[in-house]
């Protein structure tokens, strides 16, 4: 059950989507747009999902801040599956002469639709997954994404290494991936 509900905080009026699961903790989240949303067990009366919101006021106005300042992207249109196949593998192909030297073997491409993250590597069986909606992105954006599945089959986490081996092959991978947030909206649609 869901319910929109406006909270006076110490931050100023605050207005969230209460949602009422079957769930044993609560989960306070701020959408890519800005909306919050607040999931709480199924008993938990609305005064106290309230006061959550009071006390979480000033990080709530924090992450909206922080994504109102993420630049929103002009997309290109909606495409058949040919053409975002297309686009994507153009994405890979272009990068890929970057990572070959370090001995990355061609990975087969594969595309879906993801709700939460733009791409996969999945090393073990030599392949990358990217998602659907980021054909609808900047080239620019789809080789960052393209590069960053390629480099996890030489370094499979986030760390010193894999961030070492971004700078050296795209040194604005950072601004890149940043203003990839501005088209979060694709990972809903």
């Amino acid at each position: 059950m869901e319910q929109l509900r406006l909270v006076d905080t110490p931050a100023g009026p605050i207005t969230y989507t209460l949602v009422r699961k079957r769930v044993k903790n609560w989960n306070l989240r701020v959408e890519p747009d800005g909306a919050v949303l607040l999931s709480a067990p199924n008993r938990c009366p609305a005064d106290q999902a309230d006061q959550l919101i009071r006390e979480k006021s000033d990080w709530i106005v924090r992450a909206q801040a922080r994504l109102s300042a993420v630049p929103q992207g002009e997309l290109l249109p909606p495409a058949e599956k040919e053409v975002c196949l297309a686009r994507l593998a153009e994405a890979l192909e272009r990068v890929y002469p970057l990572a070959a030297p370090l001995g990355v073997a061609r990975p087969q491409l594969r595309m879906r639709r993801m709700k939460s993250q733009w791409g996969n590597c999945h090393w073990a069986q030599g392949y990358i997954t990217l998602n659907a909606a980021l054909a609808r992105c900047p080239e620019e954006l789809r080789d960052y994404v393209a590069l960053h599945e390629l480099i996890h089959f030489l370094h499979h986490d986030h760390g010193p290494g894999f961030r070492g081996r971004m700078d050296a092959l795209m040194p604005d991978w950072r601004r890149r991936r940043q203003q990839l947030k501005g088209y979060a909206s694709l990972l809903r649609d």
